[in-house]
């Protein structure tokens, strides 16, 4: 199986590595990662063993995404992860141009 890897952005690392543990799926923001290439891999966990003596290692906070599923590396190991995307604003309508010959006049 391909996984790709999406790291962890540096300056949120510190803040990830200090978070309390929440059980349960992970809440992730696409904006906090960078895509890092991908591994070929048996699991999640092979993954990690392949990649941890090289440049490439993984860290506690980077995820690997295979076939729309996302697992996160904690220190208890993979966890499911999901992405969390921005709200999209709601558009305002655009106010339609009077005619001004509809208009009454008082």
């Amino acid at each position: 199986m391909t996984y790709q890897i999406h790291k962890l952005r540096a300056h949120l690392r510190q803040h990830f590595r200090f978070a309390p543990h929440v059980s349960g799926v992970t809440n992730v923001k696409p904006r906090d990662y960078e895509a890092a290439g991908t591994v070929e891999s048996t699991s999640p966990y092979a993954a990690f063993f392949a990649l941890r003596e090289t440049p490439e290692a993984l860290e506690v906070g980077d995820i690997l995404e295979a076939n729309g599923s996302l697992r996160i590396l904690k220190f208890v190991g993979f966890e499911e992860a999901q992405w969390v995307l921005p709200e999209m604003k709601p558009q305002m309508p655009v106010p339609a141009e009077t005619d001004p010959s509809s208009v009454a006049i008082q």
